[in-house]
C-alpha cells in the first residue's frame, strides 16, 4: 500500500482541544493557553491530497484566529507534504513537513526559520479512534537531537460521522 489513504480518517467535522506554549520559541517555556476551535477536512485532487480549514475564534491574543492546512501526497516515494497558512501568517504558505504513516502513528519534518530561530518542526499525528485523534507540534533546536512540544490539540469528530471505510483495505483487496 503506498499510503494516499492515511489521511481518509481526517475527512469530516472536528472539536478541538487545544493546549499551546505561551512562547514556542522558549525551550520549556513553563506558560500554557488553552482554548476551543474546531475544523473541517476534506479530500481534493482525486483523493492524491486533502486540505482543512481550522477556525479558532476565542484564541487569546488572536480573535478571530483562522488557519489553512494543504496536504499532498507523493506516490513516487509514498511520502505526504504539508503546507499550513494562517491569518496571523505572511500571506504564504509555510515551509511543508514532509513524511509518512506507520500504522496510526504519522511523523512529519523539516527544517525551518521562525522569527529568526532556525529549528527543526515535527507534526505528530496519532489517530486513537475512527473518532478521535491528536496532533502535536514541537520544535527541535538542535537538529532534531531532541524535542520540544509547544502545540497539542486533542479533537473530536462532530455528529455529522463520515462513513468508516477504509480505503486502504478496498485498494489493498482490488
Amino acid at each position: 500500500m503506498d499510503g494516499r489513504y492515511d489521511f481518509d480518517f481526517l475527512f469530516g467535522h472536528w472539536r478541538i482541544s487545544n493546549r499551546k506554549r505561551v512562547n514556542p520559541l522558549v525551550a520549556g517555556d513553563a506558560d500554557w493557553i488553552e482554548f476551543e476551535a474546531q475544523s473541517e477536512a476534506r479530500p481534493i485532487v482525486g483523493g492524491a491530497g486533502n486540505v482543512d480549514t481550522y477556525s479558532a475564534p476565542a484564541f487569546p491574543g488572536r480573535p478571530g484566529f483562522e488557519g489553512f492546512t494543504l496536504r499532498l501526497f507523493e506516490p513516487a516515494t509514498g511520502l505526504w507534504r504539508i503546507w499550513w497558512a494562517s491569518s496571523t501568517g505572511s500571506g504564504q504558505l509555510d515551509e511543508p513537513v514532509v513524511g509518512r504513516f506507520d500504522d496510526c502513528l504519522g511523523i512529519f519534518e523539516c527544517d525551518d526559520v521562525i522569527d529568526g530561530v532556525t529549528l527543526r518542526v515535527r507534526y505528530t499525528w496519532t489517530v486513537v479512534t475512527w473518532d478521535s485523534l491528536r496532533w502535536e507540534q514541537s520544535f527541535s533546536f538542535d537538529g532534531g537531537g531532541t524535542w520540544d512540544t509547544n502545540w497539542i490539540m486533542e479533537s473530536t469528530r462532530t455528529a455529522d460521522h463520515v462513513p468508516r471505510v477504509d480505503r486502504r483495505l478496498v485498494a489493498h483487496a482490488a
